[in-house]
């Protein structure tokens, strides 16, 4: 049986980051990946936001990683080279019963370190004339990235520091060891490789894979649910040059408006809880009878919005690990001195802002997995 220091499972964005930082400590790393292509579950169907580090609660592992990844993020893009640009956000209440909503998001920012300016309508219409609010908050340090570009260069680093990704690699379970030794995975086509390191960062198919590792507490597994979020693109060009974000609601950040590098904009996510039980059952096909609700969150605070300009572009499904009625848990990075199994992480409710925060993440884990090898 072939046996590497580390396996990391899934080649998304968190799993390839974690996987290069693996890497680059020293340790012979593997990367299986289910699919024949990187970065073709969660992290190829989002915003691909760099998120400023706004909304989550303070001291939170949210918080605290999309802080740090973001710097981490931005230093990659210019010294690889990845597409990205700084564009800044504007986050607009369009109701004076939506300023204490603005208000709160503008203390929390404070707290979590997050730079951000106060705008009256005025100013904000001076940014951006075709907006309509009655105050917002500008978020200088929000940008966006070509996500693919990002876990190009992760992997290139990954091959650079001796790693490699290992396409077409389903998962289909893992024996742990005890004792510290080697853990045993074994994959969906019958070979097996051992690693005294299990990484998994399988996203949608995270909670049920941890449920197949013989030697974990199931207890510790947490129910996954999946939430899908559709996106229309805006047929012609959109008169901002900045994202823009109605105030928040609970753990929904509204329909907003986000731009790509070639300045094409998009509106969405959504929230469209889904009742099925596996990611294979999942439909990423986008209803055009939703866009109906589109256009009447979007002429909140862009009224100009034209009749028609909505095509249904694509969908993406986040991994969530609570209920529609429940409040949104923190990330779930599940070490050894949670569960107790020696050289085990497992990654669960990974979903925005898991991109922005993916180098950070993958320094939590290694820090995590270096404290219980001492």
């Amino acid at each position: 049986m072939d046996q590497v220091d580390a396996i990391v499972i899934g080649a998304g964005a968190v799993g390839l980051a974690v996987a290069r930082a693996l890497a680059q400590s020293g340790r012979e790393t593997i990367v299986a990946e289910a699919l024949t292509a990187i970065g073709q579950g969660v992290s190829s169907r989002n915003s691909e936001v760099i998120h400023a580090g706004l909304y989550y609660p303070p001291g939170s592992l949210k918080a605290r990683l999309c802080l740090r990844g973001k710097q981490l993020l931005y230093e990659l893009c210019a010294s690889h080279g990845v597409g990205h640009r700084n564009c800044g956000k504007l986050v607009v209440a369009c109701i004076e019963e939506e300023m204490p909503a603005l208000r709160g998001l503008q203390d929390r920012a404070a707290v979590n370190g997050v730079l951000v300016q106060w705008l009256s309508a005025a100013e904000a219409l001076t940014l951006e004339p075709a907006l309509r609010c009655t105050a917002a908050l500008l978020s200088p340090t929000t940008g966006i990235v070509d996500s693919h570009g990002f876990m190009l260069a992760l992997q290139g680093d990954l091959e650079n520091a001796g790693g490699m990704v290992a396409l077409g690699s389903a998962v289909d379970s893992a024996m742990l060891a005890r004792d510290g030794g080697a853990h045993v995975v074994r994959l969906a086509e019958g070979s097996e490789v051992a690693a005294p390191i299990v990484v998994n960062a399988a996203a949608l198919h995270a909670c049920a894979l941890a449920r197949r590792f013989e030697g974990l507490d199931a207890r510790l597994v947490p129910r996954e649910r999946f939430a899908k979020g559709n996106y229309y693109a805006l047929s012609g060009r959109a008169p901002f040059s900045r994202l823009v974000y109605p105030a928040p609601a609970d753990a929904w950040l509204g329909v907003h408006l986000t731009l790509d590098l070639g300045g094409q904009a998009k509106f969405g996510p959504d929230l469209e809880w889904l009742e099925v039980s596996r990611p294979e059952d999942i439909d990423y096909t986008v209803d055009p009878r939703r866009a109906d609700g589109f256009y009447a969150e979007v002429r909140r605070y862009w009224p100009g919005l034209p009749d028609g300009a909505l095509q249904p572009s694509y969908s993406g499904v986040r991994p969530k690990i609570h209920g529609p009625a429940e409040k949104a848990p923190d990330f779930r990075i599940d070490g050894p001195a949670l569960h107790g199994v020696a050289g085990l992480v497992n990654l669960f409710g990974i979903e925005s802002p898991g991109l922005t925060s993916a180098l950070a993440i993958a320094e939590h884990v290694v820090a995590l997995l270096d404290e219980t090898s001492r």
